[in-house]
């Protein structure tokens, strides 16, 4: 069944949109230069005489906040401490001795992706090969013939390639397995040995008597002062402030609102420590929207004061003479508002926190691109929006209509927009995860990149957790964040997961910054720039403190999805289908009285139900449409229509595309040689083909239609056909 909310939200994405083109150019190399030297130079800029008054008041207030919390903070004994250093050393010693016994075990998954990589270079040769014997199959001329025997020959050599590739890759993992056998106990010993040195490090931490401090609420808005304090930088706040008494009295208004501190501190900040500038943009969201002051729209305002304290710059299309350097903060708030009031957002967008939203307003996408992929993905796949697996939902198009590939990329237009060129002509890791991470954030769910070595992938927010898509799981990659690895990031997720116990972490890490301490945001973030007994000591308590939490929630690590498709075509998962029920209205052939005859495009007679190749879904222009599969190739579909009058009929069909060179071939009954219906580059628009005549016979006629391409197999979708009599059009 199709919950009602999504349903529901593809009928309102059934909005009038243009195709969108031509949006906004990127400014030109010049200005961004510029931009770039005016926001260094507001960094150093130097104070003024009111500058460096406000600086001794900012250094004032922050010393005196410090003695204020210190005076707070219990004295932790020393035999404790010494307890805790002992108990972290001896797991330090069992994590080493565990990674020199797994180095086989590493080998061994190293081996595997080659395995893995090699089959998937077997299967996207052999589709190319069928693609190119049914090109060949269907060749007119010999121009067409030639072109593809050419294709053929090249994906057999490319598919006996891969299967030498994937010999050698398997003959390794057999002799690496061999050797691993033999230290499988020794892993398990080494393992079992870390885990019983962790639980010693984490009573260690508790036994230090800090459990009330960090427990307590009392100190929040001290602790939270000082850090924005700190990352601002007195100097920092004094240069914002120094502009005049608008600017010093944003700055006083932050620093007197505990409750906003709490909230600004806990989400990690604002972007390159520019608290002037987030609160400039947050007053100016507030004023804008009566509704910016409370619930999932204040955080969504604050999310984006905060993450655009550091502008972003926005990526628009490459043809347009002119546009915008920078994304705009305040359109990007109203963007938001209005698909959050429209209810076109993911329904999980009400739960997510400040943090969350983060990973939501942060894309270089123009605000009406954002749109544009809405409204795409509502008209062209709306089973990925109502589908019931969180780990899919917007991101399936990747793996159902975004070839892998780089060789279409010649073909981007410059008139569409990066994402828009990605949906048109496929591409490489690179251009899947972005256009992945591209739809989430128009829907409103939070994602960030995650690269691993040689292959990027991204992840995603679900309402279970954190999850990879398109790449290896956790633990194989890292993140562009102060979560350097993407296990520090996954563990920040689960530690917020557990609600109001993870201020426990914040409170810790805090008190380490006031007590001179550099924030340390995991532990293998710890591996790569210091070593994990070098962590600070309040620091190190925050991340025993969130590990503790972690494991008391019996936090579950989702597994990796789309992993086989990283860089191959074909999946090995099992692919949900959308079920439908098709009604007699569903299937209803009219003619009106003029003679036009309206087939909707579900009303076949074969297949008589989604089977995979063709899928029936739910319109936003009502009633439902048949998805014709991007690996469908040569799959008929058939109507059988009843003709009140013999003669010669104009055939249309309103389709939504998402690429070029897409036809339909059209045989009316078992006639020998097919019509070509060409498909226009809708770019995930509705649009009305232009017509094709047919002859047709007074009383029952068979229509067969299989998809032809000049190019690159794509998917496309119909609502209906039209048949018009020909005298209607003289």
């Amino acid at each position: 069944m199709i919950p009602p909310d999504r349903k529901s939200m593809i009928l309102r994405l059934a909005i009038p949109v243009a195709v969108f083109m031509v949006v906004a150019s990127p400014a030109p190399a010049a200005q961004r230069k510029h931009a770039a030297k005016k926001a260094a130079a507001a960094v150093s800029a130097p104070l003024s005489e009111a500058g460096e008054t406000l600086l001794t008041t900012y250094t004032a207030r922050m010393e005196a906040l410090a003695a204020e919390i210190v005076e707070s903070i219990p004295r932790i004994d020393e035999a404790r401490r010494a307890a805790y250093e002992k108990a972290r050393d001896a797991e330090i010693a069992a994590d080493t001795a565990l990674a020199e016994v797994s180095e086989g075990q590493d080998a061994i998954k190293k081996a595997e992706d080659l395995v893995a990589r090699a089959k998937g270079w077997v299967r996207s040769a052999g589709q190319a090969a069928r693609q190119a014997e049914a090109a060949l199959n269907a060749a007119q001329t010999d121009e067409q013939k030639s072109a593809a025997e050419q294709k053929l020959a090249a994906a057999r050599q490319s598919k006996q390639k891969g299967l030498d590739a994937l010999k050698e890759h398997q003959a390794a993992l057999g002799v690496e397995r061999k050797k691993y056998a033999s230290l499988e106990d020794a892993i398990k010993n080494a393992q079992a040995e870390l885990e019983q040195a962790g639980a010693s490090t984490l009573e260690a931490v508790r036994n230090m008597g800090i459990a009330g401090l960090l427990g307590s609420d009392e100190l929040d808005a001290k602790l939270a002062a000082y850090s924005v304090m700190a990352h601002a930088t007195p100097r920092g706040l004094a240069i914002y402030a120094q502009q005049g008494a608008d600017q010093a009295k944003l700055i006083d208004g932050l620093l007197a609102n505990g409750e906003l501190l709490v909230q600004i501190a806990v989400a990690d900040g604002a972007a390159d420590g520019n608290y002037g500038k987030a609160m400039e943009m947050y007053e100016s969201i507030q004023k804008s929207s009566d509704k910016a002051a409370t619930g999932i729209l204040q955080k969504l305002a604050l999310a984006i004061a905060l993450e655009h304290a550091k502008p972003i710059e926005q990526r628009n299309a490459e043809a347009a003479t002119s546009g915008p350097t920078f994304v705009n903060p305040l359109d990007r708030y109203r963007a938001y508002e209005k698909a959050y009031l429209g209810k076109e957002l993911d329904p999980g967008f009400d739960d997510l926190t400040v943090f969350d939203l983060r990973f939501v307003v942060c894309g270089e996408e123009p605000d009406e691109i954002a749109a544009w992929g809405r409204a795409m993905l509502a008209n062209y796949r709306p089973d990925h929006i109502i589908t019931d697996d969180d780990r899919w939902r917007y991101v399936a198009l990747v793996r159902s209509d975004i070839p892998y590939g780089s060789q279409d990329n010649q073909f981007d237009e410059p008139e569409l927009q990066f994402f828009q060129n990605i949906l048109k002509n496929g591409g490489v890791c690179g251009r899947r995860a972005f256009i992945g991470r591209f739809l989430l954030r128009a829907f409103g769910v939070p994602t960030i990149a995650r690269p691993q070595p040689g292959h990027a992938s991204l992840a995603r927010w679900t309402p279970d957790g954190w999850v990879i898509c398109l790449g290896a799981g956790w633990g194989a990659g890292s993140t562009k964040l102060a979560y350097w690895k993407d296990l520090d990031f996954l563990a920040t997720t689960q530690g917020r997961a557990t609600g109001g116990a993870y201020m426990q972490v914040k409170r810790a890490q805090w008190i380490g910054t006031v007590m001179g301490e550099s924030p340390v945001h995991g532990f293998y973030t710890a591996h790569k720039r210091l070593a994990r007994n070098e962590i600070p000591f309040w620091n190190a308590v925050a991340l025993y403190t969130q590990r503790g939490l972690i494991e008391a929630a019996t936090s579950k690590t989702l597994a990796a999805v789309g992993e086989d498709i990283g860089e191959a075509n074909l999946t090995k998962e099992k692919v949900e289908i959308i079920e439908v029920r098709l009604s007699a209205d569903d299937k209803k052939i009219t003619v009106d009285d003029e003679g036009v005859i309206t087939i909707p495009a579900a009303a076949t007679t074969e297949p008589a139900t989604s089977d995979g190749k063709i899928i029936f879904m739910p319109s936003n222009r009502g009633g439902l449409q048949l998805h014709y599969e991007r690996a469908a190739e040569g799959k008929e579909f058939i109507y059988t229509i009843d003709v009140p009058k013999a003669g010669a009929y104009d055939l249309s069909a309103m389709v939504c595309t998402p690429s070029w060179q897409q036809n339909l071939l059209v045989s009316v009954n078992g006639a020998p040689e097919p019509v070509k219906l060409s498909l226009p580059h809708t770019v995930g628009m509705w649009e009305t083909t232009a017509s094709v005549g047919l002859d047709l016979e007074q009383g029952e006629n068979v229509l067969r239609l299989v998809r032809s391409s000049d190019g690159q197999p794509k998917g496309i979708t119909i609502h209906h056909f039209t048949l018009t009599p020909a005298s209607q059009l003289e």
